[in-house]
């Protein structure tokens, strides 16, 4: 299976103190996508180039300012907290995806303590008894469909 999530564990728990979506927090659609292919997994899916990257036994982390990217392998698409999921049929390039969208705080930054308000986008791709799941997150307002999109319909098993 593999993950794209946001980074730090959102909560499902509406906070006070998360921050409205600036203009500056939205991926441009100019952005440029490479493609990421870890060996021996069997996938390939394109991530926006010159993104932070930190490896995880499970995969990967990209982040750029308040979005992010989460890569997994072998890791279950539990939603956090109470969020209800309603899975929906979707078309991507890579193949049909069963596809929820919630919001979620983000995990507190770990010099500021500020908490952000999350869009997450989350799809599950099957093949062959593999799950992969992507999820794509970003501040609430951010108006990152463009992008999204372009990642979302990235993903491609390669064996």
């Amino acid at each position: 299976m593999i993950v794209v999530v946001s980074c730090g564990g959102p909560s499902a728990v509406p906070h006070a103190r998360a921050a409205h979506a600036l203009g500056s927090d939205r991926i441009p659609d100019s952005t440029v996508f490479l493609p990421f292919r870890p060996p021996g997994q069997g996938y390939e899916v394109k991530v926006p180039k010159g993104w932070a990257r930190k490896d995880l036994p499970t995969g990967a982390t990209f982040t750029d300012r308040l979005n992010s990217v989460r890569v997994e392998i072998g890791v279950r698409p539990d939603p956090p907290g109470s969020v209800r999921i309603d899975l929906k049929p979707v078309d991507r390039a890579g193949g049909e995806a069963m596809r929820t969208t919630f919001h979620a705080d983000s995990s507190p930054d770990p010099v500021t303590g500020k908490v952000v308000r999350e869009e997450i986008d989350r799809y599950v791709f099957t093949k062959g008894g593999r799950q992969a799941v992507l999820t794509l997150a970003g501040p609430v307002g951010a108006d990152n469909v463009g992008p999204w999109r372009t990642l979302s319909n990235s993903f491609r098993w390669t064996s």
